[in-house]
């Protein structure tokens, strides 16, 4: 990792201070760097006309991906809309597109990197649009924890399963050691596939999809998980505990969804008689617990549109979802509300942000390659075949 130089003082800046700022890059995941030139202002009344050009004047060489979670300011320039892997082959199915500008984060860029061929470049509008879950667990501590898991004499047990919310090289060490990616559509059906491989389940990055998974669909006791802490010795658990588990959940979370909790759910039954509250299954797993309906973005989406007027929703997700859904749906009145009082977006999604995708756009249609997620062929080949097991499970 790179750091900056010291000037005047003697202190040096930490690698992580300088990512949180914005400054300097990891090589290995690009993220953190200013754009090169200056961005346009984002008070310029003409972002939206200068999107329009440039996307016109690149034509069918340009194919936009918008994640559900980006701002409307950003989804209105969309080829298509979906979820991270949908989007993902949303662009391996446009061959024709030499540039694939995705608005999402870091992993999700990736992936499109991994399924799209060699002609196609994906272009990411901000390189520090990261993922908190994502980054939670990195390519070192995932080795570190399997060499705990070898020492104690339960790696050829054990089978892991990444969710997609994951970095590439974490789907390459899937793919490494005989697992499978997982969404959170077929997460079940991903557990029940890793558990004829293999007696234990090593689950990546995020512990509430995996608990609430292996609990709520597979009926599994909560007693049968234990969470593997990277910051501490052995993942802070005994070699009694890890052989006695059936699912090592990984110690990560969504910075969004487990903000969610039992309080709130409690809360808005109280505001609003009659409410169905429904959540996504990267929420808390006592939240799930107490939910009317539990459910990937996709499904999220399905639920509203087959409800019936003058229904009432709580929607444990990311905010600028739950606001476009509710004005979506107005009109049959449907009320939907967010099911936290706290506002909560996710901040590094909106790090995509109108002036940035310009920027991009422009930069291309000037013939300037700008921000490109490109990942090394090595560690593309195992993080695929992880993903073509996913695309096998039954």
């Amino acid at each position: 990792m790179t750091t900056a130089q010291p000037q005047e003082l003697d202190v040096q800046p930490t690698p992580l201070a300088l990512l949180l700022l914005g400054r300097e890059a990891d090589p290995r995941s690009e993220r953190g760097v200013e754009c090169p030139g200056d961005l346009p202002s984002p008070s310029d009344p003409d972002l939206v006309a200068r999107a329009r050009a440039a996307k016109e004047k690149l034509g069918d060489k340009v194919f936009v991906l918008g994640h559900h979670y980006q701002r409307d300011e950003v989804i209105q320039f969309a080829d298509v809309t979906g979820d991270s892997f949908k989007l993902a082959r949303d662009a391996a199915a446009r061959p024709e597109a030499e540039y694939i500008v995705f608005c999402g984060v870091h992993f999700m860029a990736e992936s499109a990197d991994i399924l799209t061929s060699d002609d196609q470049k994906v272009v990411l509008p901000d390189l520090a649009a990261g993922c908190s879950m994502a980054d939670m667990a990195t390519a070192e501590q995932v080795a570190e924890c399997w060499d705990v898991l070898t020492e104690a004499g339960i790696a050829e047990q054990v089978v892991p399963v990444s969710y997609m919310n994951s970095s590439a090289d974490i789907k390459a060490f899937t793919g490494r050691h005989g697992g499978t990616i997982c969404t959170s559509s077929n997460a079940e059906r991903a557990l029940n596939w890793a558990f004829e491989q293999g007696e234990k389940v090593l689950f990546l990055p995020d512990q509430h999809l995996g608990r609430n998974t292996a609990v709520r669909d597979l009926g599994m006791s909560p007693a049968d998980c234990v969470v593997y802490n990277p910051h501490r010795p052995n993942g802070g658990l005994t070699t009694e505990e890890l052989r006695a588990a059936k699912m090592i959940l990984w110690r990560g979370h969504c910075s969004v969804h487990g903000r969610f909790s039992l309080d709130s759910v409690e809360d808005v039954r109280e505001r609003i008689p009659g409410v169905n509250v429904l959540v996504h299954p990267e929420c808390r797993h006592e939240v799930v617990a107490a939910a009317d309906y539990v459910g990937s973005t996709e499904y999220i989406i399905k639920a509203l549109e087959a409800a019936p007027a003058g229904s009432k929703w709580a929607i444990g997700t990311e905010l600028n979802l739950v606001r476009r859904l509710a004005n979506r749906f107005a009109s049959e009145g449907k009320e939907i509300v967010f099911l936290d009082k706290t506002v909560c977006f996710c901040s590094t999604m909106n790090r995509i942000d109108l002036p940035h995708l310009v920027w991009a756009l422009e930069s291309l249609a000037e013939g300037t390659l700008v921000n490109r997620i490109e990942v090394d062929k090595e560690t593309e080949a195992f993080a695929k075949l992880a993903l073509e097991r996913m695309l096998a499970l039954p």
